[in-house]
C-alpha cells in the first residue's frame, strides 16, 4: 500500500468548484486512422502504460472530519474496464455523430468514489477511422501534464513498443481513518519547519528576500486590482444546465506563425485575436453593441518546471487577457492583443497569482472553497481560452496513426462556453465545449471563428505580399542604377 498524497491547493480548488452543472473534468477527441483495435487488446495497451500512471489507478479520500484536503490512495477495488469503455456510431458515422456523443460524454460527471478518468473507444467513424474520448477530472491534471501523459500512451513510431510488465496488482488493504490521521498529523507539523526553514533562508539572503516579498506583494496588488475591475455582462454569462454541446474548428499552424511574423507578438496572441473576432461576429448577431466593448478571457498560464514534465497535478497560474470585440478590423485586434498579452507578461499579475495560491496550501478548507469559488467568479472573466502547445510530430497508438487531437476544457459556473485550443503535427484545432441550452447556436460561432482566422492570415498574406512587392522593387531600382554605371563607363573606355 503506497501512503496516501494530500491533493495541492490548486487541485483541491478544482474539486471545490463543481457542482451539479459545472463539472469540472477536461479531455480530449482523438481521431484515428484505419479500423479500430480489439477492445481487449487496448485494455492490455492501457494497463501495460499504467506503469508510468499510479494516479489513474487512486482515488480520492476524505480526512477525518474534514481537516484538511483530500488524499489520494490506491483505490482496492480498481477495474480498468469500467473506465475503458467501448461503443460505436450507427452508420453513416458523420462528425456530427461523433459531436452528439461527445457532448453526452461530456455531461456526465465522474464518480468521485473511482479513480477520476474515463476513456471510450469509438468505432465507425466514416472514412474507416475510429475515435478515442478521453476524459479525466482537472484535479488530476492540467493541459500541460496531459500532453506528457499522451507521450506515455502513444508511440512516435509506427509499430508499438513491447508491452512492459503489467503494473504490480494494489494492496487489497484499504486506507483506515488511522492513516489518514497519521497523514494530517504529519502535514501539520511540516508546515512549520517548512515555514521555519523559508524564513532561515530569507535571513541568509537578505536582499534578494525583500526583493521578492516587494515582487509579491506588487503581484497581490495587481490581482486585487483586477478584481474590483469586473468582466462585462454578456449572454456568454448565464446561468447553465448539465448538458453539453461541442464543435470544433481547425487551421494550420504555418498560417498562425505567419500572422505572428508580420504582425508581432505570439501564437498564443493570434489565438486570442480570432476568438475576438469570432466573439465579435457572433455578439452582433444576438443583437448586443459592441461598440467600446472589451471581454475578458481567463488565461491559464502553466508554471510547470522542466524537471516536472511527466508528473501529474496543476502546475498552473491564470492571467486575465483582453478580448477587443469592439474592433471591427483584424489588424487592429491583433494589435490590441499582442499589446495588452506583452504588458501583462511585464506585470506580475501571475506572479501575484502564483503567491495567492501558494498561501491557500496554508488555509482551511472552508477558506480555501472560497478562494476556489472567487477564482472561477463570473465577476473576474467572461470564458476560458486555453492554448495548449503539443507535440508536433505524428503519434500512433497500437500501430494507428493520431489524425486529429481535439481538447476539450470545462464550463465554471455561469460560463456558456470555453475555448481550448491545442497544436499537433502541424495543426491547431479549436474545441469549442457550450452549454447545450445557452449555446444553442455554438455551429455558428465555430463558422465566425473560421471566419475571423482567414481575416488574419488573409491580412498577413497581403502584408508579405506587399513586403516582397517592395524588396524587388528596390533590387529592380538597384539593379537599374548598376547598369547605368555599367553602360557610363563602357563609353568612356571607348572614348
Amino acid at each position: 500500500m503506497t501512503t496516501p498524497v494530500r491533493l495541492s491547493p490548486i487541485d483541491a480548488s478544482f474539486l471545490h468548484q463543481e457542482r451539479r452543472a459545472s463539472h469540472m473534468h477536461i479531455g480530449g477527441v482523438l481521431i484515428f486512422e484505419g479500423p479500430a483495435p480489439d477492445y481487449e487488446d487496448l485494455v492490455a495497451h492501457i494497463l501495460d502504460r499504467m506503469r508510468s500512471l499510479p494516479r489513474y489507478r487512486q482515488r480520492l479520500v476524505a480526512p477525518p472530519l474534514g481537516l484538511g484536503r483530500p488524499f489520494w490512495a490506491d483505490d482496492p477495488d480498481f477495474n480498468i474496464r469500467y473506465h475503458v469503455r467501448h461503443t460505436a456510431l450507427p452508420p453513416p458515422g458523420s462528425e456530427e455523430q461523433l459531436r452528439l456523443l461527445v457532448g453526452r460524454i461530456f455531461s456526465q460527471r465522474l464518480d468521485r468514489s473511482r479513480p477520476l478518468w474515463e476513456a471510450w473507444l469509438v468505432e465507425g467513424l466514416a472514412g474507416g477511422r475510429f475515435a478515442l474520448v478521453s476524459k479525466t477530472h482537472h484535479s488530476v491534471i492540467d493541459g500541460v501534464s496531459g500532453v506528457d501523459i499522451a507521450t506515455v500512451l502513444f508511440d512516435s513510431d509506427p509499430l508499438p513498443a513491447r508491452p512492459r510488465r503489467p503494473a504490480p496488482p494494489l494492496d487489497p488493504k484499504r486506507i483506515g481513518p488511522l492513516d489518514l490521521v497519521g497523514e494530517t498529523v504529519a502535514g501539520a507539523l511540516r508546515t512549520p519547519i517548512e515555514l521555519a526553514g523559508g524564513a532561515l533562508r530569507s535571513l541568509q539572503r537578505p536582499s534578494e528576500s525583500v526583493r521578492r516579498l516587494r515582487d509579491a506583494l506588487e503581484g497581490v496588488g495587481e490581482v486585487a486590482w483586477a478584481t474590483l475591475n469586473p468582466a462585462p455582462d454578456t449572454p456568454l454569462n448565464v446561468r447553465i444546465g448539465p448538458h453539453r454541446r461541442i464543435v470544433w474548428v481547425e487551421a494550420t499552424l504555418d498560417d498562425f506563425r505567419l500572422v505572428k511574423r508580420q504582425f508581432g507578438g505570439t501564437v498564443n496572441d493570434v489565438v486570442l485575436a480570432a476568438v475576438s473576432g469570432a466573439l465579435g461576429r457572433w455578439l452582433r448577431r444576438r443583437g448586443v453593441a459592441t461598440e467600446g466593448l472589451e471581454l475578458r478571457a481567463l488565461v491559464p498560464v502553466s508554471v510547470r518546471g522542466e524537471d516536472e514534465h511527466g508528473t501529474l497535478g496543476n502546475r498552473i497560474v491564470a492571467m486575465r487577457g483582453p478580448l477587443p470585440v469592439y474592433a471591427w478590423e483584424p489588424v487592429e485586434r491583433m494589435r490590441v492583443v499582442s499589446e495588452a498579452m506583452a504588458h501583462l507578461k511585464q506585470s506580475k499579475q501571475a506572479l501575484g497569482a502564483g503567491v495567492i495560491a501558494s498561501l491557500e496550501r496554508f488555509a482551511p478548507p472552508t477558506l480555501l472553497a472560497l478562494a476556489s469559488r472567487l477564482n472561477f467568479s463570473t465577476r473576474l472573466f467572461n470564458l476560458i481560452v486555453t492554448n495548449v502547445p503539443g507535440p508536433q510530430v505524428p503519434l500512433y497508438l497500437l500501430g494507428r496513426e493520431m489524425l486529429a487531437c481535439i481538447p476539450v476544457a470545462f464550463l465554471p459556473e455561469n460560463h456558456a462556453l470555453a475555448v481550448a485550443v491545442m497544436s499537433y503535427n502541424g495543426h491547431l484545432r479549436f474545441g469549442l465545449l457550450g452549454d447545450w441550452d445557452a449555446m444553442f447556436d455554438l455551429e455558428l460561432l465555430a463558422d465566425d471563428l473560421e471566419a475571423s482566422i482567414e481575416e488574419l492570415v488573409s491580412a498577413a498574406r497581403a502584408r508579405e505580399r506587399s513586403a516582397r512587392a517592395r524588396a524587388g522593387a528596390e533590387r529592380g531600382g538597384n539593379g537599374a542604377v548598376s547598369m547605368r554605371h555599367r553602360t557610363r563607363a563602357r563609353s568612356a573606355r571607348s572614348r
